[in-house]
């Protein structure tokens, strides 16, 4: 599974939306529901946020169209 900006990973009542990808680092806001208030923005490493999403589900993207 490739990471990418704008994704939301789901991690029992936790909800993950990747902000700003970058070569090493990752930007996301954590929420507590899908459509409610987000935290401030958190940066980690890469290895840090796959960590963090360990045993999360992706969320499907409803507005991607091929």
């Amino acid at each position: 599974m490739r990471l990418k900006q704008g994704q939301v990973w789901v991690k029992k009542n936790k909800f993950f939306r990747i902000t700003e990808w970058a070569r090493m680092s990752i930007k996301y806001k954590l929420s507590f529901s899908h459509n409610g208030a987000e935290e401030e923005t958190e940066e980690v490493s890469k290895k840090e946020f796959c960590r963090l999403i360990k045993g999360a589900e992706l969320m499907e993207e409803n507005s991607e169209s091929s």
